[in-house]
């Protein structure tokens, strides 16, 4: 079961950036007043802001673009405030698969990043963080910010050719320069979850947090990893008591935040949505599929998406609500006021709507 909300939910749109670019794959980023938006449409990638907790948002600005930027299955941008600056994260390729792939990535792709001091009225040239070109073609990719110029970045790579890998990088000035690229984990089993994209959180302390789905003895479960300098990571950890068999990939990521000193991770397993703290076990919320999750400071909020629309469960509820009948890949973010914003894709435009 859960509740309908309605009444004080007012909801805008951004986009569709022209007829023929829907807008895809929404991620915010906010602190303070201000919430930052970035999506892709066509082979760019926008930006649009909010200086007002989301009650407004700027008209789209474009970051950049290139001949292919994929955008399907959580393969588009990513946005994290660092000190002074905003920085948005993308694939971008310049040559089409082999084939026809399902999902029209390049064979070429790079992980680029691009930073705007101005509040993202201009940005700079892009820079390729991967330090082995073409290793991210795949688009899955994850970037987390301390809000003090340090950044991290995770990616599945395909470097060697021999299974898909999880490889990051750390910036600490902002994204102005990037580390050299770390192995986060490459499973006995020769590949990791071939499509299904990373998650990156970084604590108050600068602990860096990794969480991706495993491939292991048939099972797809998601793991986590943690670092203190960004190099060197712990033994993977197993999130929850259960498993999933299975013989395919879903596609389907997670979240994961730090609140009052607690890791909470929230992922899919066949049909069903679970939160779960390192170490215990998880705690089913309800059916759907593409969650993402943000800390407050009671808890967290949680967002997805069911064939009959978008659900999100709010701190201290066991019942989700409904925020729209329809929408694919939402995103949330928590405000200073304690409430939540959230963004998802509908009919070609995001769609934006406060989560109380």
């Amino acid at each position: 079961m859960f509740s309908l909300v309605v009444g004080m939910m007012l909801a805008m749109n951004v986009g569709p950036i022209a007829p023929d670019a829907p807008a895809h794959e929404p991620q915010m980023a906010a602190n303070g007043s201000m919430v930052a938006l970035t999506f892709g449409a066509a082979n760019a990638i926008y930006f649009s802001a909010s200086h007002d907790s989301g009650a407004t948002f700027s008209a789209p600005v474009k970051v950049a673009g290139g001949a292919i930027v994929p955008l399907t299955r959580h393969r588009g941008p990513r946005i994290a405030l660092s000190k002074g600056a905003i920085v948005i994260s993308a694939v971008v390729g310049r040559t089409p698969a082999e084939g026809a792939h399902a999902h029209g990535l390049p064979s070429d792709g790079d992980l680029m990043v691009w930073r705007s001091v101005d509040a993202g009225k201009s940005w700079s040239k892009g820079m390729t963080i991967n330090d082995v070109p073409g290793a991210p073609t795949e688009g899955l990719h994850s970037l987390a910010s301390d809000g003090k110029g340090g950044l991290f970045a995770a990616w599945l790579d395909k470097r060697g050719g021999k299974g898909t890998s999880l490889y990051g990088s750390r910036s600490s000035d902002g994204g102005l320069t990037w580390s050299k690229n770390v192995s986060i984990y490459q499973s006995p089993d020769g590949t990791i979850c071939q499509c299904c994209h990373p998650s990156v959180a970084i604590d108050s302390g600068g602990r860096i947090l990794v969480m991706w789905r495993n491939v292991l003895a048939g099972s797809r479960d998601m793991y986590l990893a943690r670092s203190r300098d960004g190099v060197n990571f712990s033994k993977a950890e197993k999130l929850g008591t259960g498993t999933w068999q299975l013989n395919a990939c879903p596609m389907d990521g997670g979240g994961v935040v730090v609140t009052q000193n607690r890791v909470i991770t929230a992922w899919r397993r066949e049909h069903e949505i679970f939160l779960a703290t390192p170490g215990e076990k998880e705690v089913g919320v309800a059916e759907g599929v593409d969650v993402s999750i943000a800390a407050a400071a009671n808890g967290v909020y949680a967002i997805w998406s069911t064939p009959t629309g978008v659900r999100a469960l709010q701190p201290g509820n066991k019942e989700p609500i409904a925020l729209a009948p329809k929408g694919a890949f939402p995103n949330i973010v928590t405000l200073r006021n304690g409430s939540a914003l959230a963004a998802w894709e509908d009919d070609g435009k995001i769609q934006i709507q406060p989560v109380p």
